[in-house]
């Protein structure tokens, strides 16, 4: 007897479980997908988490200072990661200065001793470090330079060790722009502000008693 020779009605009985076991394949397959697919999303998150994770634990912050008490300019990572420099440029009233003698020049000082500094240039900074940038040996000098500060501004672009860097300008007026994050440091450019050639050690040995 072939299934022919049944009544359509049980043929339709039949076929009915077979149809059911269709449905049921399409909806696991669904379901699997699915489920894949939630694994590959929270796999991608669980990685962001990890990587701003990383970011936060490797994050430098470089602020500028002069002080009073030392007499000296000062440059500290305040940040939790080291800071790699990668360009420093200066400006006295706007105008780019490419070493210390012509920021000096650019302010008018007849200073009475040549101030010793260090270099800031190409330099990590690591986290809680800071760099003596310029130490005045003479008061008056440090008193001369103190009253024209103001118009002298500094430019850095550094980056993290994630290769993820920042530029902070002294010249901007909007704080929350003073240092802001950008997609690389520029090249060497003609107004960069050269301090590692013939620089004088800004911490002076201590003479002996």
């Amino acid at each position: 007897m072939t299934d022919e020779s049944l009544p359509r009605a049980t043929r339709d009985a039949l076929a009915k479980p077979f149809a059911r076991r269709r449905e049921w394949d399409g909806v696991a397959a669904v379901i699997a997908a699915l489920v894949g697919l939630l694994a590959l999303c929270v796999s991608g998150y669980t990685a962001y988490l990890q990587r701003e994770q990383v970011r936060a634990q490797v994050w430098p912050y470089l602020e500028t200072g002069i002080s009073g008490s030392k007499q000296e300019l000062t440059l500290v990572n305040k940040g939790v990661g080291p800071a790699l420099i990668r360009s420093v440029q200066m400006y006295v009233d706007g105008k780019p200065q490419h070493n210390w003698d012509a920021v000096y020049a650019a302010l008018g000082l007849k200073l009475a001793h040549r101030p010793p500094y260090s270099t800031v240039s190409s330099v990590v900074l690591s986290a809680g470090e800071h760099i003596d940038q310029v130490l005045f040996r003479d008061t008056e000098d440090f008193n001369l330079y103190a009253k024209q500060a103001t118009r002298v501004a500094m430019r850095l672009c550094y980056c993290s060790t994630m290769k993820e860097c920042w530029i902070r300008d002294d010249r901007e007026k909007d704080s929350a722009r003073v240092t802001r994050e950008t997609d690389s440091c520029p090249a060497r450019s003609p107004d960069d502000f050269i301090d590692n050639e013939s620089a004088e050690a800004a911490i002076l040995p201590k003479e002996n008693p």
